[in-house]
C-alpha cells in the first residue's frame, strides 16, 4: 500500500545561529544601523542618503561568515518583519536583503553590487543602485504586447485578405500533370 503524501510545510526562517534578531532590531530602531562601532558613521550616511530619497533603509554586519546567503535574507525578513522598510544585511563575502516597498529585481540588482569587502562602499553601492534610475519594465513589457499584438493582426489581416482574392497556396503537381517527356 502506498504511503499518503505528505503536505510540505515550509521550514521556519534560518537567521545565522549567533545572532540576536531582538538586540539587532533595538539598534536599527535607534539608528538606522547594527554594525561594529567602527563603521556605524559611515554606515549611518548610507542610510541617511536613502532616507533623503524616500527610502526607509535599515543596516545590519554580520562579522562572521554564516553557511548560506538565505540565512542573511532571513535575517534581513526578520528584521523588516520587526521595524519595516528595506533592510541590508551584510557579512564577509556574502548579502541579504528585504523590502516591503522595493521589487525584489530591484533589491538583487543592488545586492550584485555589493561584493566589495568594504561595507561602507556596499551599502553606497546599494543606495545608488535603489535611487538610481530604473528600468521601466512596465512601458517595456506593454510596448512587447503591442508589438505582438500588431503581428498577430497583420498575419490574420492578410490570410483573411488571401481568401478573398483567391490566392491559395501552390501545390505540389499531381500525377496526371505531369507530362510523359518528364519522367
Amino acid at each position: 500500500m502506498p504511503e499518503p503524501i505528505l503536505t510540505i510545510v515550509p521550514l521556519a526562517a534560518d537567521v545565522p545561529p549567533d545572532v540576536d534578531v531582538d538586540a539587532i532590531v533595538a539598534d536599527v530602531a535607534a539608528t538606522g544601523v547594527s554594525a561594529p562601532a567602527s563603521i556605524e558613521g559611515e554606515l549611518q550616511a548610507a542610510v541617511a542618503r536613502a532616507e533623503d530619497n524616500g527610502i526607509d533603509l535599515a543596516i545590519v554586519v554580520v562579522e562572521n561568515s554564516v553557511g548560506h546567503d538565505s540565512q542573511l535574507r532571513d535575517l534581513a525578513t526578520a528584521v523588516g518583519a520587526e521595524d519595516g522598510g528595506t533592510v541590508l544585511v551584510l557579512g564577509p563575502g556574502q548579502v541579504g536583503s528585504f523590502s516591503d516597498s522595493i521589487s525584489r529585481v530591484v533589491l538583487e540588482a543592488g545586492q550584485d553590487r555589493t561584493y566589495t569587502g568594504d561595507p561602507a562602499v556596499a551599502a553606497d553601492n546599494f543606495v545608488d543602485t535603489l535611487v538610481g534610475p530604473q528600468e521601466p519594465w512596465a512601458l517595456i513589457t506593454g510596448v512587447l504586447i503591442l508589438f505582438v499584438a500588431g503581428c498577430a493582426a497583420a498575419t490574420a489581416a492578410v490570410k483573411v485578405r488571401r481568401r478573398s482574392v483567391g490566392i491559395s497556396h501552390p501545390q505540389a503537381p499531381s500525377e496526371d500533370s505531369v507530362s510523359v517527356g518528364d519522367r
